[in-house]
């Protein structure tokens, strides 16, 4: 490599361009939290590589249920480093969240729950989806408030999930069939 070629590549490296910046998936309800996943990616768009809105009802144009898990675990999860679920007032009786959460987990990525403002507290806890609470419970995942949420509170709450011991991970209940 020539001393030029090579300063250009020091340089590069200096400048950042080397920092990778980590990809991670969100998984929400469309039709209630579209306002905060907009949110959500006007915030962290800088800090992270947030996969762009896809609606599965729309993206992925089949009734084979297999099929859209597939689609699922090979269109969005791979190559994530952590899934962000957003928890608003019908979140946990979405299928699609539920199958996304269980594609994480089958993946061994990081799994994070936001508790959005819109969730109620019922019974002395907030509604979250099952296979979410299971690894909430288990300390696997991590949740936080979507009021705290900045960069740094992000940034830690994530690093922390991605070294969650894996054998935390509970994944056992059968899958969402329908909503509500």
């Amino acid at each position: 490599m020539r001393n030029e070629s090579r300063f250009q590549f020091l340089r590069s490296l200096l400048e950042g361009s080397s920092v990778v910046k980590r990809r991670i998936f969100v998984s929400y309800h469309h039709h209630q939290d579209q306002w905060y996943y907009d949110e959500f990616v006007h915030l962290f768009a800088n800090s992270y590589e947030v996969f762009s809105d896809m609606s599965l009802q729309r993206e992925i144009d089949s009734v084979d249920d297999d099929y859209v898990r597939f689609q699922i675990r090979d269109k969005n999860i791979r190559g994530s480093s952590c899934t962000v679920v957003l928890c608003g007032a019908e979140t946990y009786e979405r299928k699609y969240v539920d199958w996304e959460i269980k594609a994480t987990l089958d993946k061994l990525h990081a799994l994070v729950g936001v508790w959005l403002p819109t969730l109620r507290l019922i019974d002395n806890g907030a509604k979250k989806p099952e296979r979410l609470q299971d690894n909430v419970d288990s300390g696997y995942a991590k949740w936080i408030k979507w009021r705290d949420l900045t960069s740094n509170v992000l940034t830690t709450t994530i690093e922390s999930a991605i070294a969650s011991e894996r054998s935390q991970i509970v994944n056992h209940r059968e899958i969402r069939k329908r909503n509500g």
